[in-house]
């Protein structure tokens, strides 16, 4: 063997330091939304628009909104997109802007709130599927087994 390092696609060489796109392309939003370049309530860039921003793939675009969605700086609105969460956090405290506080999302009542939120209608959607299925199954093809 000669030494060269080969990284499963996806994976950084342990070690490297060097952040896969999809990190970039969070901390990129994070970053917009720290500056308030992007506020809460506002609409988060399209998938369309980032993979061309960040030249990525869907996929990679997908997994940086699951980790802002995950960490508390994004949520999603079924049918309508992604957006900035309210935060409680750093803008307010701009006298120690190295803090923890001052760069990550609100881990209080109202992350947990928007958290609770999202998989309410999450499951409400997922509920209004499965209901649109049996009914459309019920009226179409009749009864098996009885």
């Amino acid at each position: 063997m000669t030494g060269v390092v080969v990284a499963r696609r996806g994976r950084r060489p342990a070690g490297s330091g060097v952040p896969l796109t999809f990190e970039v392309i969070a901390e990129t939003l994070r970053e917009r939304i720290r500056s308030g370049g992007l506020r809460p309530g506002d609409a988060l860039p399209t998938q369309a628009v980032l993979m061309r921003e960040f030249g990525a793939a869907s996929l990679t675009v997908q997994k940086a909104m699951t980790l802002l969605k995950q960490e508390g700086w994004a949520v999603s609105r079924p049918g309508k997109g992604a957006f900035v969460a309210h935060h409680d956090h750093a803008a307010d405290d701009a006298d120690d802007l190295d803090s923890p506080e001052a760069t990550a999302p609100a881990t209080g009542t109202a992350a947990r709130v928007d958290a609770l939120e999202r998989a309410l209608a999450e499951a409400a959607q997922q509920i209004a599927d499965l209901r649109g299925r049996v009914e459309a199954l019920e009226s179409g093809g009749g009864r098996r087994g009885h």
